[in-house]
């Protein structure tokens, strides 16, 4: 699903799901599970793979319809997240 031309979409939640996998919600009342293991997994870049760790990942936050962790260490584009990618 791809985010309606002219639409505002954002992050509202984000929940753990497990491994490296987060159910988002955002305010158009979509849900996606993404999976994050891929795009941490294949990272050469050890800042980035330190968020395999489970507790470095699970410390996410959504600051003004932003999924974060660390002050914006990973942070990625809400349209990509809205079609569950990474």
């Amino acid at each position: 699903m791809t985010i309606p031309e002219n639409a505002i979409i954002f992050v509202e939640r984000a929940e753990h799901e497990g491994d490296l996998r987060l159910r988002l919600t955002f305010n158009d009342g979509t849900m996606r599970i993404v999976d994050f293991g891929p795009f941490l997994r294949g990272s050469r870049n050890p800042l980035i793979q330190a968020y395999l760790d489970p507790i470095a990942f699970s410390r996410f936050t959504v600051k003004e319809g932003d999924l974060i962790w660390g002050d914006y260490d990973l942070c990625f584009p809400v349209a990509d997240l809205y079609e569950g990618r990474v």
